[in-house]
């Protein structure tokens, strides 16, 4: 097998709605298409990658740094002894001559590489990709279906309590049980009346419903909210203050007694190591949201697992940020607690295949080979034409 052309570019993903630090008036991702020598059908074999919402295309990272290694690397640099991609030994070629530390927007630019290798490499095989990580990375029997929530409840203008509670209501209607809202952009008073509204869409029930602060809150908000949120009984509350700030969260775990969950805007097997370390998280009832797509791949997600097992942490606890098809066959692959979705946002790169169905906030894993962006007709649209 051997690279023989790659091509990136960049989709728009932008829209109204905005979060409690971020609007996404001017949010796109980078894709990227890398060819192969290897045929089927009259066709080279190509993989397609692309970053997660929330971070920006990395284009020059790409362009200028992480593909030119890749291009200009001896094939068999790239490959294991039964001449298959060598994900471990690509990932060392893009990072190569990289000093450690600084893990922003260039664990973006490896992490769609990697999403593409590993994309090319399953459809090398014939096997879509939840299989082909399992036999490799997992235990064989990867599960059959995954635990999905239904993000959405930004603020956007003019959006009322009703809006709120109609949006709320689709979820449930496609299938979703569990539901997540933003919070933190707005005054303590109005959030909690936005999370009443939508709990009583819950028929009541507080623990359907998880709230995300985006990283907006000091220590003395997160705690004032912290008191004010506890009585709801909620599935959990995210992402409380600045993802580096594991003082921040440890505190808030001491005074919270529900459940936390944070990690999406952790890119590094360090920052990850740091947090089960110093952020006080306890894994009988938080979640850890590190995203393979954003933070160097799935090669570093595998070396974050493996920490984690060593600090006495389930594959369960893990709930990858995102809400893509990517982290969805990783999560049924390691059996990881569940994955992150979109029903409403983020198009065309966010969500699972067209026929996908969601039952009891469940999903099932698609047969076609690869991650399955060609069962995904609009977003394999805009992959396909990176390289028509």
């Amino acid at each position: 097998m051997k690279i023989t052309n790659v091509y990136e570019g960049v989709v728009p993903i932008s829209s109204s709605i905005r979060n409690a630090w971020i609007d996404f008036s001017s949010m796109d991702c980078s894709i990227v298409a890398i060819e192969s020598d290897v045929i089927r059908d009259g066709k080279p074999v190509v993989g397609y990658g692309f970053n997660s919402n929330g971070r920006y295309s990395a284009g020059e990272i790409l362009r200028r740094r992480v593909l030119p290694r890749l291009l200009e690397a001896e094939p068999g640099s790239l490959l294991d002894e039964q001449g298959g991609l060598d994900h471990a030994k690509a990932w060392d070629v893009m990072m190569n001559n990289e000093k450690p530390g600084g893990h922003g927007e260039r664990s973006v630019a490896v992490g769609v590489v990697d999403m593409a290798l590993f994309d090319l490499a399953s459809k090398i095989e014939g096997k879509p990709l939840y299989r082909y990580l399992s036999e490799r990375y997992g235990d064989g029997q990867p599960d059959d279906s995954v635990f999905v929530y239904a993000a959405g409840g930004y603020y956007a203008p003019g959006k009322t309590l009703t809006d709120l509670q109609d949006e709320m209501r689709g979820f449930l209607d496609l299938g979703y049980d569990v539901v997540k809202m933003k919070i933190g952009g707005a005054d303590l008073a109005e959030d909690l009346r936005r999370i009443e509204a939508v709990i009583d869409v819950l028929d009541g029930d507080g623990s359907r419903l998880a709230v995300d602060v985006n990283g907006r809150f000091d220590l003395n908000t997160a705690l004032e909210y912290g008191r004010a949120i506890e009585p709801y009984g909620l599935f959990w509350y995210e992402e409380i203050g600045d993802p580096l700030d594991y003082h921040l969260n440890a505190t808030v775990a001491e005074h919270y007694t529900g459940s936390i969950a944070t990690g999406e805007n952790l890119f590094s097997l360090q920052d990850a190591r740091n947090l089960i370390r110093y952020g006080g998280l306890r894994p009988d009832r938080d979640t850890i949201q590190v995203d393979p797509a954003l933070s160097y791949g799935l090669v570093e997600y595998l070396r974050i697992q493996d920490m984690l097992r060593r600090h006495g942490w389930s594959s369960r606890r893990c709930i990858p940020h995102g809400g893509h098809q990517f982290s969805l066959h990783i999560a049924a692959a390691l059996k990881l607690g569940g994955n992150e979705s979109y029903p409403g946002e983020f198009q065309p790169t966010g969500g699972f295949a067209d026929d996908a169905v969601v039952e009891k906030s469940r999903v099932g894993l698609t047969d076609t080979p690869g991650i399955g962006f060609e069962s995904k007709a609009a977003f394999y649209e805009v992959l396909r034409a990176l390289h028509s």
